[in-house]
């Protein structure tokens, strides 16, 4: 009597999503899709910490960014640690800001449509530019596309702060109004398994720092 095969275990993908690094106008410009942006000198030593932690892994596959400097320059470290090329996707993109792009963060907080961007994001489009809605699908849909590349596979994407904090919402089944309460610092890195069923977020910020160091940015 033939005994049957033994079916092969489902594959489980492993995205590992990492912001870009600190550049001269963190916490003070909206920078979007602007060019022209790079890593300031302590972004470039976050990057090569989160390579450093990223290179310690058995397995890493592939390596995809951001088209944006800031991104790429996150990601040539992570590259060059694994021995791999980045890959560049603009599915990645930062959020396009629109008419916003550039400003000044201190002066946007003054609006009365930032209460709006913070407790109700679903109900608000930048002006000519992307609603919070539109970058999440575009974020989910390009790391669903990147993943099925790669089955039971690791990934490495760099992105930005506020896609990946909608992709983690996402992973978590969590509503998109409350996405602004996640936080994503520079060069960390964010880990969601993709199996059979769904998604599972295995790290959320993670920057090999004490906990100590853990606070709104």
């Amino acid at each position: 009597m033939a005994t049957a095969k033994k079916s092969p275990p489902p594959s489980f993908t492993t995205v590992l999503l990492v912001r870009h690094g600190q550049t001269p106008t963190t916490g003070k410009v909206l920078p979007g899709r602007a060019k022209g942006l790079h890593l300031a000198d302590e972004g470039r030593r976050q990057a090569d910490i989160a390579a450093e932690r990223i290179g310690e892994l058995k397995r890493v596959d592939a390596i995809y960014s951001s088209p944006l400097e800031r991104a790429k320059e996150t990601a040539a470290p992570i590259a060059k640690a694994r021995g791999l090329k980045t890959m560049i996707d603009r599915g990645l993109f930062e959020c396009d800001f629109g008419d916003w792009t550039g400003a000044e963060l201190k002066k946007l907080m003054k609006l009365p449509e930032w209460q709006t961007v913070q407790r109700a994001p679903s109900t608000f489009r930048f002006p000519n530019g992307e609603s919070f809605t539109e970058m999440q699908t575009r974020m989910v849909g390009a790391l669903d596309r990147l993943r099925a590349a790669h089955p039971g596979g690791t990934i490495v994407c760099v992105s930005h702060a506020d896609t990946i904090k909608a992709a983690v919402a996402h992973a978590m089944g969590t509503h998109i109004d409350l996405f602004q309460r996640i936080v994503i610092s520079p060069a960390s890195v964010t880990a969601i398994g993709y199996g059979p069923g769904g998604p599972v977020v295995l790290a959320v910020n993670s920057t090999g720092r004490p906990l100590t160091d853990l606070q709104p940015s």
